[in-house]
Formats: structure tokens, C-alpha cells, sequence
């Protein structure tokens, strides 16, 4: 998957990260944007194989990063989250703009949509609505800016004459669109 990013010579350059640890990401300014990696979970995501998966730490299975600008504004970036507790609430709180996983609207999205398939949560993802999702378990933020991202295309909050996207908007949400920025 990551070979495409590869096409073009000297376009992206890999490091190492841990669940834990921090790294610095630099700009052709030479300007450095400071992140640090937390695990968001110890299960891997489909695509990895079990051979690959036995060889890596469970602990980096999920991870997000928050990254701090040198204005001291900080974003979160959590594509994929199989649950919020109180660890991850109180550094999503430290945040200036969340950007958070909305894959899914409910845990039985995919069986209801192609009549199987496995859950939001079995796959690492905590589904938007209901008592336990993210829109209720993320209600009392402070980030001023809050976006659902990742959104797979089966999830009804994508369609803004719809009811779910009223939902999002009337709680304070905004969902991702291709092409966006952000500046910190």
C-alpha cells in the first residue's frame, strides 16, 4: 500500500515511530512540526497479516498522533479509535482541532448495508451514534474545531440533507471533505 507514495524518488522519507514517542516532522522551510504518537488500540487492522502482525508490538497496532505547530497549537489526528476513555479524553483536551475517526454511524452499519460483514467495533472503530458512540462520548470537548474523517462511503452522515448529518452539525461536528486544510 505505502509503495505508491514511493513512486516519485526522494517524495516522502520513512522513519520509525513508537506508540509512545515523539518525533519532529520538517517543512522544505525548515520550520518543524512536533508530534507525538499514542496507541489507540492493540488490535491490527485487517490488512496486516497474522505472520506480519506476531512480529510487532500490539501496543502499536492503532496509533494517532498529536502534532504541535511552533505557535503552540495543537491538532489531533486519530483516523481510527475503537474507544474513548479518560486517558484519551484528557489529550484530546489538549488539542486546537480534533480531527477523529467517523468511519462508521452505527456498529452494524456494513451487515445492514451488504447483509454481512463484520462490526464497526470488531474492525477498531467506535461508531458515531448511540449511547456509547463518539458523538455522545465526545459531547463536552473544548477543541473549538471537531471533524469527523475517514468516513467510509456507507455512512449516512455524509449525505447533508440527512438526518445523522444534522445530527453532527447540530453538536458541534463538522464532517471531512477532500481537499481540506488547516493552519495552526
Amino acid at each position: 500500500m505505502f509503495a505508491m507514495l514511493n513512486r516519485v524518488p526522494e517524495q516522502v522519507s520513512w522513519m520509525e515511530i513508537s506508540g509512545d514517542g515523539s518525533f519532529w516532522l520538517q517543512s522544505e522551510r525548515g520550520a518543524g512540526i512536533g508530534c507525538s504518537a499514542l496507541s489507540l488500540g492493540n488490535r491490527f487492522p485487517a490488512y496486516v497479516s497474522q505472520d506480519r502482525s506476531s512480529g510487532l508490538k500490539a501496543e502499536e497496532a492503532l496509533l494517532g498522533v498529536i502534532a504541535e505547530s511552533t505557535s503552540g497549537k495543537r491538532m489531533a489526528y486519530m483516523p481510527a479509535v475503537p474507544a474513548v476513555d479518560d486517558s484519551l479524553l484528557r489529550r484530546i483536551e489538549e488539542t486546537d482541532l480534533l480531527l477523529f475517526d467517523g468511519t462508521f454511524w452505527s456498529d452494524d452499519e456494513l451487515i445492514r448495508v451488504q447483509g454481512s460483514g463484520a462490526t464497526a467495533r470488531q474492525m477498531g472503530h467506535i461508531p458515531v451514534s448511540g449511547a456509547e458512540g463518539s458523538l455522545r462520548k465526545l459531547a463536552g470537548l473544548r477543541p473549538p474545531r471537531k471533524i469527523f474523517l475517514h468516513v467510509n462511503n456507507t455512512n449516512p452522515m455524509l449525505d447533508e440533507s440527512g438526518p445523522e448529518y444534522a445530527e453532527v452539525r447540530a453538536a458541534g461536528w463538522e464532517v471531512a471533505e477532500d481537499g481540506w486544510s488547516f493552519e495552526l
